[in-house]
């Protein structure tokens, strides 16, 4: 009988294109990210307008997630992921024409929708890459989309000071997203297609309890709400909690950005030893305990300590939490998958806006009792990723 099975170099070149997935994502978003102020200013709106303009994008990235999911299941992850990829392309060179507020929403919307989109289908077809390798390597995928945004920070900030347009620097990104995205699908791990019909009827996807979905899902919302919050409030903290400058305020974020970047690489050897569950359970644990020592320590120095600490204690839980949500039916994994990011990125997007809203009423440092007890909560709950058989 013929081996069809695939040879052993397929996963390891499935994972390398699926790393430059990851990290295309995560540069498109950075360009977009660093060239924020100057499409501000094109399209003549104020910083309010701008704020429900960011919600409308993260709305529609959030419908993309949701749609893009049952289509994945259906014409197979790795043909969604190259058209999420190439339209994102496409998408992201719209904000550079934007004149005015309604066509700058317009285009967020679409760039949203499909940035989401190849999220959802991206890390759909990571578990499917993980699958075919005998440790975890999901965390890794994660790490290389940080990388991304930080090639275009640093690109971001030299086309801005040579004075390179705006619609030219996006279109550049784009394009660089169509040729990648069309180059890598040769590499990407295909479905095997069905042979008979007892194979058809066998594809129908399992009956998997709502409530391991929604505890899947709120853990992934309590970890983003987390990251969220380091994300927007890190700097300000250091700034006026602790009355630094601007430029050594900006450590709070990069000490936290850098710990968790670093955090994804070595994850995956943790999960491989001690298991998912306790990637989340000690990682949410230590990142309670940085959250702790950076809202109430005296010094700059310990404070970046405990921003460092908050960074690699997170790094490693979100990544898991997708693998488990793409493992409870290999059949409907885009579909589940799509529900736990979809809840998770409401947390990522919430989150910066409840602090704000708490901080209001107490002081900064305590509104971050809601993120530090949100970790709690996931130190309790992390067996939920326990796979079942």
């Amino acid at each position: 009988m013929t081996d069809l099975s695939p040879p052993v170099a397929l996963p390891r070149a499935a994972r390398i294109a699926t790393f430059t997935v990851f990290a295309l994502c995560g540069f498109a978003v950075g360009m977009w990210v660093v060239h924020i102020p100057v499409i501000e200013r094109a399209a003549g709106i104020s910083h309010t307008a701008l704020g429900a303009l960011l919600l409308v994008l993260g709305g529609s990235a959030l419908i993309g997630m949701q749609v893009t999911g049952r289509l994945a299941d259906r014409f197979g992850h790795p043909r969604v992921m190259t058209v999420a990829g190439v339209l994102v392309g496409i998408s992201v060179v719209l904000p550079g024409l934007a004149a005015n507020w309604w066509t700058l929403g317009l285009a967020l919307v679409a760039f949203g929708f499909f940035n989401g989109s190849l999220d959802v289908a991206m890390n759909a077809h990571a578990v499917v890459v993980e699958r075919a390798y005998p440790r975890p390597i999901m965390s890794a995928f994660h790490a290389m989309w940080s990388i991304g945004g930080a090639i275009a920070a640093a690109v971001g900030a030299a086309v801005l000071g040579a004075g390179v347009p705006t619609l030219v620097s996006l279109s550049g990104t784009g394009a660089l997203c169509v040729v990648i995205a069309v180059a890598v699908r040769r590499y990407l791990l295909d479905s095997p297609a069905p042979a008979d019909e007892e194979t058809v009827a066998a594809k129908k996807p399992a009956k998997i309890p709502a409530r391991v979905v929604w505890l899947l899902g709120l853990l992934a919302f309590a970890l983003m709400l987390s990251e969220g919050v380091a994300n927007d409030w890190a700097a300000l903290y250091l700034r006026d909690g602790l009355g630094t400058s601007e430029s050594t305020a900006a450590l709070a974020y990069g000490s936290f950005a850098v710990a968790m970047t670093a955090g994804r690489f070595a994850a995956d050897r943790v999960a491989g030893l001690a298991g998912p569950a306790a990637v989340v359970r000690y990682g949410s644990a230590l990142a309670a305990v940085g959250l702790a020592v950076a809202s109430l320590a005296p010094w700059v120095p310990l404070s970046l300590c405990g921003w460092a600490l908050f960074g690699l204690g997170l790094s490693g839980g979100v990544p898991q939490l997708f693998t488990a949500a793409g493992n409870l039916d290999k059949r409907a994994s885009g579909a589940l998958m799509a529900r736990v990011v979809g809840v998770g990125y409401v947390g990522l997007l919430a989150g910066p806006a409840i602090i704000g809203g708490l901080a209001h009423w107490v002081p900064l440092n305590v509104a971050f009792l809601l993120p530090l007890a949100l970790c709690l909560l996931a130190v309790v709950f992390a067996p939920a990723i326990t796979p079942r058989g």
